[in-house]
């Protein structure tokens, strides 16, 4: 999946990573746990080596899926330009960080709801994210999802653990999202080293 050969819209639709359960701790502000800490990053590294990096990030307002979004934000590294014509190494684009926007409709919302949330998604956003809650994330998938790999459906329609991220292809733009108007590209579950591993 090359984002230089993809003029399409595309939408990134992300698990938060897995989140502990502290006593006296409400719902919205439960913290990662040790396994989230490790597997958000990965998610972040999986998102940069496909390049598939958001120019806009819609994230629910819980504290899960906010930690999330700042350890996949620490692995979106730039990537590196083509060498210039009269130098030899390839210099490091400049970083240009995504808008992001923390939207407390999408905490405990149904698909709809988030579905009614990015349909407000400006045009020339090229790639959005969207960091959220099951069911919301899986239903919205695969709603969306008219079609698209059929492996990566078949996973993404059994299970959608913590840290999965979907990435779907809207050839018709951010004014044509609806149920059945994308492709499903790609679906992974990225998972950090287990503790005690080098």
């Amino acid at each position: 999946m090359n984002a230089s050969d993809d003029t399409s819209t595309r939408l990134i639709v992300l698990r938060h990573a897995k989140s502990a359960w502290p006593e006296g701790v409400s719902d919205h502000e439960r913290p990662l746990a040790g396994r989230g800490r490790r597997d958000a990053p990965a998610a972040g590294r999986w998102l940069r080596q496909q390049r598939c990096v958001p120019d806009l990030v819609i994230c629910s307002t819980s504290r899960r899926t906010r930690e999330t979004w700042e350890l996949v934000a620490g692995e979106l590294q730039p990537e590196y330009a083509p060498p210039a014509t009269r130098g030899d190494h390839a210099a490091p684009v400049a970083p240009v960080a995504p808008d992001v926007v923390f939207e407390p409709r999408i905490y405990a919302a149904s698909a709809s709801a988030v579905l009614q949330v990015l349909s407000g998604i400006p045009e020339r956003c090229r790639t959005a994210l969207v960091i959220g809650h099951q069911p919301a994330v899986q239903d919205l998938v695969l709603a969306l999802a008219g079609e698209g790999d059929g492996e990566a459906l078949e996973r993404a329609g059994g299970k959608f653990p913590t840290s999965a991220v979907a990435v779907l292809t809207l050839p018709g733009g951010w004014a044509r999202l609806e149920p059945g108007a994308a492709a499903l590209t790609a679906f992974a579950v990225p998972r950090g080293p287990a503790p005690g591993d080098h």
